[in-house]
């Protein structure tokens, strides 16, 4: 009787613990349910499932259901949300914005370069997210930015003339500089007022997005979408360094491996679904999407570069990213017939 006591102990103990290594991590993303975005990351906790054979579950929180992305940040910081797979937050620290800055990559093969696995701006944004206490796993890159209007564009090529257009713009210095330098009125608006600010006619547009943000979520407000390639947007999939702690070293070591290719496998796709999300905008929505020159684009990168730059310099004196930037000033500022721009900042 007491063997067999001692033996159920034992067997429940055991169960105990494989019941404790057990992970339900909880993972915030800024997209509706069902868009890209949200179809990737519930693959990719399938594959994480897998992997650890059950002993890591991933549920996905879509459309900011946690929290904005600013405020997510913030609790995936302290260990109250495990994970996001979100836009950085310049609020922690403002150096976060050069993720977003403008004209920075002049093709997808400069962004993968840039942004990429050991890309200089990737490497500094992970050392700026480690010193809030969080890891990150992977970039997401989205698509090159553009800009989404409730009315019919005004020289929309000509950066040297003023437009009269007064747009939002999220609250990031950088932001505000382009739309200043692209003749617009920019209007520093937070993203979840942005859409009844158009409506309203407290502003005429946005900038900040690309055809598959405006698609998702100013598609009732979007006449004219114009493809300015304003900055290479890309997310970045973080954890707390607490919830990845908690896991032990195999289970460490195979959500990173399904994170490194689950950004693999968007490297392959994201430029082919930028122009999907241009499409549909054209196609469903009946918007005019403008066509640019090379040259426009080109005077669009200069005059954005000129009126950013000087904020850039004084943000990353140091960290090396300096370096990186004063490379880029050597490069051509815009290959011809390939519609991406390059603007360094120096």
């Amino acid at each position: 009787m007491k063997r067999f006591m001692t033996g159920t102990a034992t067997a429940a103990l055991m169960a105990l613990a494989g019941m404790a290594q057990a992970a339900d991590l909880k993972m915030s993303h800024v997209r509706p349910q069902d868009t890209t975005i949200d179809k990737e990351l519930r693959a990719f906790a399938s594959d994480v499932e897998t992997a650890t054979e059950g002993d890591v579950t991933i549920r996905i929180f879509p459309a900011s259901a946690l929290g904005d992305y600013t405020t997510v940040q913030e609790r995936v910081s302290v260990g109250a949300i495990d994970m996001a797979t979100q836009p950085a937050g310049a609020g922690a620290d403002r150096r976060m914005q050069i993720s977003s800055f403008p004209y920075l990559a002049n093709t997808w093969e400069d962004a993968r370069g840039i942004y990429g696995p050991d890309g200089p701006v990737r490497n500094v944004m992970a050392e700026l997210y480690q010193k809030q206490d969080i890891t990150m796993l992977a970039a997401y890159p989205v698509y090159f930015g553009g800009i989404s209007l409730n009315t019919e564009a005004v020289h929309p090529g000509d950066p040297s003339q003023k437009n009269g257009i007064k747009v939002r713009v999220p609250g990031i210095k950088s932001f505000q500089l382009t739309g200043e330098a692209l003749g617009y009125i920019p209007s520093p608006i937070p993203f979840s007022e942005a859409f009844t600010s158009i409506q309203t006619g407290v502003v005429d547009g946005v900038i900040g997005s690309g055809a598959e943000g405006y698609y998702a979520s100013f598609r009732d407000v979007t006449k004219t979408y114009i493809p300015a390639n304003t900055h290479f947007e890309v997310w970045y999939m973080i954890i707390s360094n607490a919830s990845l702690a908690d896991l032990d070293d195999a289970d460490q070591e195979a959500l990173r491996a399904a994170a490194a290719e689950f950004e693999a496998k968007r490297w392959t796709v994201a430029e082919e679904d930028q122009g999907k999300w241009e499409a549909k905008l054209a196609e469903e929505l009946g918007a005019e999407v403008v066509e640019l020159s090379d040259e426009q684009l080109a005077a669009m990168a200069e005059k954005s570069a000129a009126r950013c730059g000087p904020l850039c310099s004084r943000m990353w004196a140091q960290n090396g990213v300096r370096a990186f930037l004063t490379r880029s000033a050597n490069k051509p500022r815009f290959r011809a017939g390939r519609r991406r721009c390059a603007a360094p900042f120096s």
